[in-house]
C-alpha cells in the first residue's frame, strides 16, 4: 500500500452504508506496508457469566461509523499519519480454547511480522492470553496496562486453567510479561478471596484498585503508571468493565463504583508517550448495551488509541 486512505465521509455517503470495517475503514487482507491492523476475536466461551461477547466486534465496527477522523483535542488526522485498516476476525473455534488460541497467536503474529501494530476486538478476556503470546515472540516479556474491575489473575475458575480471569497468571507462567513495569489499574467490588488484591504484588505486578484510584486522584495515577511501565515495550489491555455500568451497561461482569466515560478517554489519551506494541479492547456485550453506549465507548476508545499512534508518527 502506497497511500494512505481515509474512511468514507458520511457528507456524502451515509453513515448506515457500506459498514462492516472499524469506521468503515479499508478492508485489508495482508498488513505489509501497513502502520496498524484491525481484527475481532468473537471468541466468548472463556466467560464465567452472562456469554455474548462473541458479537462485541462486530457491534464496535457498525456504531464506528459514528467516528470522525479527526482527533480535535490530540490535533491529529489518524489517517493522515497512518495507512492502516480492518481485517475482519479470526476464525475462531466456538467452545474451544486451545484452537481459538492458535488462530488468534497465529493472526497477531502475521500482524506484527509485517512491522503493523495489532489493534484486537474481543470478544472476552481470555483472548489477551493468545495476544501477548504472539507479541512477547517479536519483543519478549512486555510490560501490561491493564485497565479491568478484575486482576484476572486466579489460577483456576471452575477446575479449569484458561477463563476470562485467568488470562494474566497464565501470561506471568509463561514469561508473556515483565511483571515489574506492568500495572493494573481500576479493581473494584466483592471478592471471594479478601486478599486476590495482594496477590498482584506477590507476582510482582502493580495492581492499584479503584478506591485508591480515587485517594490518590488522577495525575497521581498517571505519573505512577509512566514510571513503572517506562520506555518498556507495553501491551495495553481495556476491559470495558472498568467503566462505570452507568456508562458501559453492554459487558459481562459489571461492577458498580467504576468510572465514567471521559475519565476512560482521558486515561487512554494521558499514556500517549509509552512504548507502545499492541492493544485489545475486550467484553463488549451487545445484547445488554442500551442504545449503543458501550460499543460506541468502546470504538472511542480504540480512536483515543489510534490518535496516540498518528501523533508518534506525525512526530
Amino acid at each position: 500500500m502506497t497511500e494512505n486512505k481515509q474512511p468514507a465521509s458520511a457528507l456524502s455517503s451515509p453513515r448506515f452504508c457500506n459498514m462492516g470495517t472499524f469506521m468503515r475503514m479499508q478492508k485489508v487482507d495482508s498488513a505489509e506496508g501497513l502502520d496498524f491492523v484491525i481484527a475481532g476475536a468473537p471468541f466468548d466461551t472463556a466467560s464465567s457469566f452472562r456469554s455474548g461477547s462473541r458479537f462485541g466486534p462486530n457491534a464496535i465496527r457498525n456504531i464506528s461509523a459514528m467516528m470522525k477522523p479527526n482527533n480535535v483535542i490530540m490535533q491529529v488526522n489518524i489517517m493522515d499519519s497512518l495507512k492502516g485498516g480492518d481485517m475482519g476476525d479470526f476464525n475462531v473455534t466456538p467452545g474451544y480454547i486451545h484452537p481459538t488460541y492458535a488462530a488468534i497467536e497465529a493472526g497477531v503474529a502475521e500482524i506484527l511480522k509485517a512491522d503493523a501494530c495489532p489493534i484486537i476486538l474481543g470478544g472476552d478476556h481470555s483472548i489477551t492470553l493468545a495476544e501477548l503470546r504472539a507479541v512477547a515472540k517479536k519483543h519478549g516479556p512486555v510490560a501490561l496496562l491493564h485497565f479491568d474491575s478484575h486482576s484476572d489473575l486466579c489460577d483456576e475458575v471452575f477446575g479449569e486453567k484458561y477463563n476470562h480471569g485467568t488470562p494474566f497468571r497464565r501470561a506471568l507462567e509463561e514469561g508473556l510479561i515483565d511483571p515489574a513495569h506492568s500495572v493494573q489499574i481500576g479493581m473494584r467490588g466483592s471478592l471471594y478471596d479478601p486478599n486476590e488484591h495482594k496477590m498482584a504484588a506477590e507476582l510482582g505486578m502493580k495492581l492499584i484498585p479503584a478506591h485508591k484510584v480515587r485517594e490518590m486522584g488522577m495525575p497521581a495515577l498517571i505519573q505512577t503508571a509512566l514510571e513503572r511501565i517506562g520506555d518498556t515495550p507495553c501491551f495495553l489491555t481495556f476491559d470495558i468493565d472498568f467503566v462505570d455500568p452507568a456508562y458501559a451497561p453492554g459487558t459481562g461482569t459489571p461492577e458498580v463504583g467504576g468510572f465514567t466515560s471521559l475519565e476512560a478517554l482521558e486515561l487512554v489519551r494521558s499514556m500517549k508517550d509509552l512504548n507502545f506494541v499492541g492493544f485489545d479492547l475486550v467484553e463488549v456485550l451487545p445484547a445488554y448495551d442500551h442504545g449503543e453506549i458501550t460499543s460506541y465507548l468502546a470504538a472511542n476508545i480504540v480512536f483515543e488509541y489510534l490518535s496516540i499512534l498518528a501523533l508518534k508518527k506525525k512526530e
